[in-house]
């Protein structure tokens, strides 16, 4: 036997076991992954919401399914699900809420312009994206009416990024968006394809295994399960329960822009869904038959802003009777407290359990002569205010609707083009594949450095720093 054998085997041995111990770590890495959570931040067209609101059409826009607005002018579509290939870059997540536009109006109240776009959905492979939405319109002209579900609405551009090994949470901003010719038809003819929309950004969270394909990118939340022991819920009595409002989306806006430039503040339990605040933990009584109830619930929103504006709504109440209801809360404002306030009045026809749950979705709400007394002269009596959610466990063991899941680092708001935060999206541009600065673990083992480690037995690992920037920044 040759005198090198032994040396030979040894090193044939070491390479084995490297092999061994990296390739299952690669493989885990590489695993198609579950986009659970999340936003996605687009305006769709800026021109055409100033048109539809502007001297010509007259419209107005309204959002449904907890859909929000953030910045000047971008509704933030919520609860992100799907999937994530790390080693193809294939990409898929669908979000919830949606927006309509309504404009020109007609002489028997409806309208002439009438487009609704929600559930949007991103899918990405092989270097190129798409945007899908479902979508309901209004053709010009003959005012026939057109739906479409998961149309593909706009395409994305994609270049120069590399969506392959990015980390969590999976970011994109500023991704530049065509209208597609189905677009197009869906727009009545407003815009032709290959029109530019408006940048989009998204950012979701991604955890263990993808969901299977079958499973619906953008369906509804999963009900959320209470972290406190379940009480008996006693006849006509009920110990578990949530109403959503957002007070007014422009009263937030004023507040929060660069009028106001303030800021809201949750206490005592109170949450933030992005398009509303949720007051918990209600407790009350309902009567079925007679259609009544009455409820408290936890928690308080506070309003400051630069202009001397101190707002605090605390101690919400509903009451509702005769398929009516009212939303009641302790005001405090400039010092001065008043206890029980009728805010809004809503309608509450269809309020009735279910499988152990009695759930009203936004309700339209409007601000009653008290409620505009708290707002001083910004709105008047009769001015449409955010739609009123209720939810209340009639059952000890059912489970309330989910709040919107705008996913991890949900107060950031989108950057403009070239910020530092844009630059450090996690996901990869083709140019920064090599820049030590990009988020993430990379590791980079060639056969000859396998065979080199082999021989030497030395395994180096290089980890590389992370950027991602804070949330306030």
């Amino acid at each position: 036997m040759p005198p090198f054998r032994p040396a030979r085997l040894l090193a044939v041995a070491l390479f084995a076991a490297l092999l061994g111990a990296l390739l299952p770590a690669t493989a885990a890495q590489a695993a198609s992954r579950t986009v659970q959570g999340g936003r996605l931040d687009w305006g769709i067209k800026s021109s055409f919401q100033s048109y539809v609101t502007g001297p010509i059409a007259q419209g107005s826009w309204g959002l449904t399914g907890g859909a929000a607005t953030v910045g000047g002018s971008q509704f933030r579509f919520h609860s992100a699900t799907g999937s994530y290939d790390p080693s193809t870059g294939a990409f898929r997540a669908g979000f919830s809420g949606g927006v309509r536009f309504t404009g020109h109006k007609k002489s028997d109240g409806s309208y002439e312009l009438d487009l609704t776009i929600s559930r949007p959905t991103v899918r990405i492979q092989g270097g190129s994206g798409t945007l899908y939405a479902d979508m309901v319109s209004k053709e010009r002209g003959s005012g026939r009416v057109t739906t479409a579900a998961q149309a593909p609405l706009a395409t994305l551009g994609l270049a120069g990024i590399d969506m392959r090994g990015g980390t969590t949470p999976v970011a994109l901003t500023d991704i530049p968006a065509t209208l597609t010719a189905q677009g197009a038809k869906s727009f009545a003819g407003y815009y032709t394809a290959g029109t530019p929309l408006d940048a989009l950004s998204l950012s979701v969270d991604t955890t263990g295994p993808a969901a299977k394909p079958s499973e619906s990118p953008a369906s509804p939340a999963k009900p959320e399960k209470s972290t406190e022991p379940k009480k008996k819920t006693a006849a006509g009595r009920f110990e578990d329960a949530a109403v959503d409002w957002g007070v007014r989306r422009t009263f937030r806006e004023y507040v929060t822009g660069s009028i106001g430039k303030g800021k809201w503040t949750l206490a005592d339990g109170a949450q933030d869904g992005g398009a509303l605040f949720r007051f918990p933990k209600g407790k009350g009584t309902y009567d079925p038959e007679k259609k009544t109830l009455a409820a408290t619930f936890t928690g308080s929103v506070r309003f400051t802003a630069s202009d001397g504006l101190d707002l605090r709504l605390s101690r919400f109440a509903v009451a509702l009777k005769a398929g009516k209801g009212t939303l009641r809360a302790d005001v405090l404002s400039d010092g001065k407290a008043t206890e029980a306030v009728p805010l809004v009045t809503f309608t509450a026809e269809d309020f009735a359990p279910k499988n152990g749950l009695a759930v009203l979705t936004e309700a339209p709400a409007t601000l009653t002569a008290d409620g505009a007394k708290v707002f001083g002269s910004l709105y008047r009596a009769g001015t449409a205010m955010d739609p009123v959610s209720l939810a209340v466990a009639t059952d000890a063991k059912a489970r309330l609707p989910a709040l919107p899941d705008l996913g991890s680092d949900a107060s950031a708001s989108p950057e403009p083009a070239g910020s530092p935060a844009a630059k450090a999206a996690t996901v990869p541009t083709a140019a920064e594949k090599d820049d030590d600065s990009r988020t993430g673990l990379y590791l980079t083992l060639g056969g000859a450095g396998l065979l080199a480690a082999a021989a030497v037995t030395v395994l180096v690992l290089v980890r590389r720093n992370r950027a991602t920037p804070d949330a306030s920044s």
